[in-house]
């Protein structure tokens, strides 16, 4: 099945110069191009096509091829960054001959040239864990296997604690009295009986047994002479107090003088 090819970034603007030739090897310095003016305009894709990686630059009108670099790594010699810039870039284009060429590209905005280094990362990554996965899946396992299985003859011994013999393996002992949570009665046999209180319907002379009476405590009724010489006392004192208060006017009652009108 052969591979499409798929378009991993596009910058709709890149700028092309002419550079010169390296001089030693310390690398390229962008500021030895004529950066304001630039020798061409035009439109750079990053492509895939399996492992396979290329960048194209073309015309922004109509499409044409300008230039390819293929990217056999990254970074390396195909794809090389400037020392004094991060926007631009030293590209190897290479024609359908074999000839190579070293160009000067570069981009407007440093976001551009952050997204062209990301993409170009990002596949090269891809490309090296595909190979890890697959040197993985060739490779046999030698690593020792831990073996679990029984042996011909081999039994397991399992110790589930002291248990009388026939017993089931679900039955459970029932607790004391038959209920659940039920206490045990106390020591003796027989629970004590309350006595039937003093009077009531329980203690019948047939059961053998006396009625407890309890006397109710006599409460001492007070000498009724000291209140019938108290009440004799209140009486004349009211009745002196009587005359005391009415005596001028029984005094008068009785008196000649003429002033006083007889009914």
């Amino acid at each position: 099945m052969e591979d499409y090819e798929s378009v991993l970034c596009v910058k709709n603007e890149c700028f092309i110069y002419k550079i010169p030739p390296r001089t030693s090897n310390r690398g390229y310095r962008a500021a030895d191009w004529k950066l304001d003016q630039p020798d061409w305009t035009g439109r750079l894709r990053v492509c895939a096509k399996g492992k396979e990686c290329y960048i194209k630059i073309e015309d922004k009108t109509n499409g044409e091829l300008f230039a390819k670099c293929p990217v056999d790594d990254y970074p390396g010699m195909s794809v090389e960054g400037v020392l004094d810039s991060s926007r631009y870039f030293v590209l190897k284009i290479e024609d359908d001959s074999g000839r190579h060429a070293f160009i000067g590209m570069g981009f407007q905005d440093r976001g551009d040239s952050f997204d062209f280094n990301v993409a170009l990362q990002d596949h090269f990554k891809w490309i090296k864990q595909s190979e890890k996965l697959a040197a993985e899946a060739e490779q046999p396992d030698l690593s020792p296997k831990l073996d679990l299985s029984f042996k011909e003859g081999q039994t397991i011994h399992i110790n589930l604690g002291n248990r009388e013999p026939g017993a089931s393996a679900t039955s459970r002992p029932k607790p004391a009295g038959g209920g659940l949570g039920a206490f045990p009665p106390p020591p003796g046999g027989m629970a004590p009986k309350l006595a039937p209180p003093p009077g009531g319907a329980g203690a019948s002379p047939a059961a053998g047994k006396r009625a407890i009476h309890h006397p109710q405590p006599q409460v001492p009724f007070p000498d009724m002479g000291d209140f019938a010489s108290t009440s004799t006392v209140q009486q004349q004192s009211q009745q002196q107090k009587t005359t005391s208060e009415w005596g001028d006017f029984t005094a008068a009652s009785e008196s000649s003088d003429s002033s006083w009108v007889q009914f």
